[in-house]
């Protein structure tokens, strides 16, 4: 990489999937906020939690509790409705995302579709801005859409790199290649139009590196993966090892 890169990335850790646990028994255990504070602890620069409409994993009592529990910043994530919406403008957390959101969906797939709804979304994100939110917009590595986040005001685009990451997954490194092509230079054009480029969807130790060496890049958020990890070393170790590689790449990047 020839452009120089940002000092550090930042990491985000989402812990939706500890509520997912705790929810397939309907107690109060794992506790996510419980998984937040220890995430913190072992050098996670922020926290994402999305709430979604049906309530699956986050609920509204966890939002409450990480509110009030973190000193690390809290990413909501969260669909464009005017529940969700109002809840946000409630808590004032210091990031909002906005995703895509369909209930027969396993995770989130794809990312928002901005450009047929500019007008829209410009009018949605306009009270979070003023409330002191900064807003991001889940999107694909895709001109036109971040383009369009751009024209609405949104100060942040997160680039979504689940197609990357599957293709590696299947082996399909020339697609693999294409995707991390195309994300590179879909970053550049972010932040050309004076975006902050954040990343992240599906993201592991295989396939952090390249994503973290994208110059423009500043910020990560990954959770499933860490969750997952977790579960055969540990919480600490997991974020400590993902938090290594994400350094080293960036610094070889440098």
């Amino acid at each position: 990489m020839s452009q120089k890169t940002e000092s550090r990335l930042r990491l985000g850790v989402n812990i939706d999937h500890v509520a997912t646990v705790r929810n397939a028994r309907g107690g109060a255990y794992p506790d996510p906020l419980r998984a937040a504070l220890m995430a913190q602890e072992a050098g996670a620069d922020g926290i994402t939690a999305h709430l979604r409409e049906d309530r699956r994993h986050i609920t509204d009592s966890d939002i409450d509790a990480l509110m009030a529990g973190l000193r690390v910043p809290l990413n909501f994530e969260m669909a464009a409705t005017a529940e969700m919406q109002a809840i946000a403008l409630r808590h004032k957390p210091h990031a909002v995302c906005l995703v895509p959101e369909r209930r027969e969906e396993r995770t989130t797939e794809g990312g928002l579709e901005v450009a047929r709804e500019e007008n829209r979304l410009a009018h949605f994100i306009a009270p979070l801005r003023d409330a002191g939110c900064r807003v991001s917009i889940f999107i694909a590595a895709d001109a036109r859409q971040i383009e369009a986040a751009a024209r609405i005001g949104a100060p942040v685009v997160e680039l979504h790199t689940g197609a990357y990451c599957d293709f590696h997954a299947e082996g399909d490194f020339a697609a693999r290649d294409a995707e991390l092509a195309r994300l590179v230079d879909m970053a550049a054009l972010a932040q050309s139009l004076g975006l902050e480029v954040h990343a992240g969807h599906g993201l592991t130790y295989d396939t952090v590196a390249p994503i973290a060496q994208i110059p423009q890049v500043i910020e990560l958020n990954i959770g499933h993966f860490l969750m997952g990890e977790a579960i055969f070393v540990g919480l600490t170790p997991a974020i400590a090892e993902m938090r290594q590689r994400m350094d080293a790449a960036r610094a070889a990047a440098q």
